[in-house]
């Protein structure tokens, strides 16, 4: 852990995170190794081994909510949150929030439509081979997104680092 918190406060120092980038990215951190077996007794082991997945995701991109009114939803954010507006429409609004954003849809039921990680070196059709592979329906957007359920149904996205509203 020591060198992902020398590598993360480097990269804060040289402008390439904000300071609640850092704090975020942190407290991931801790909250990863708080529950890691190689934790005994408040004491870390001098061998920590990474677990590499199908992909290796950087962070949170976004989160995506159906709401039953859009421009309601859109003030809310904006007023209590401080989020911005990247772009909208009659039936959708994409709020910035910091490096992040949060997208709003129009539909009947509140409740969560997506959410999307961001993933390193992201090829849509390196990664719908990697899903079908692990037995999953990965549905392609476009030439830059792809959709996919995970065990409870909840539909997660997958991008590119640099996916944008």
């Amino acid at each position: 852990m020591e060198k992902e918190i020398s590598q993360l406060v480097n990269e804060f120092a040289g402008g390439r995170l904000t300071r609640r980038q850092l704090m975020s990215k942190l407290g991931t951190l801790f909250a990863i190794f708080a529950g890691s077996p190689f934790l005994s007794a408040g004491r870390a082991s001098t061998q920590q081994e990474r677990v590499v997945g199908t992909f290796e995701a950087t962070e949170l991109n976004h989160i995506a909510l159906r709401v039953t009114n859009v421009p309601r939803s859109r003030d809310f954010y904006i007023k209590h949150l401080g989020l911005t507006v990247a772009r909208e429409s009659a039936t959708d609004c994409f709020l910035t929030c910091g490096n992040n954003f949060v997208a709003l849809f129009q539909g009947s039921e509140p409740g969560m439509h997506h959410y999307c990680y961001s993933v390193k070196n992201f090829d849509v059709n390196v990664a719908s081979k990697k899903l079908k592979a692990e037995g999953l329906n990965p549905r392609v957007r476009g030439s830059e997104r792809i959709y996919f359920e995970d065990p409870d149904g909840l539909t997660v996205q997958l991008a590119d680092e640099n996916h944008m509203p």
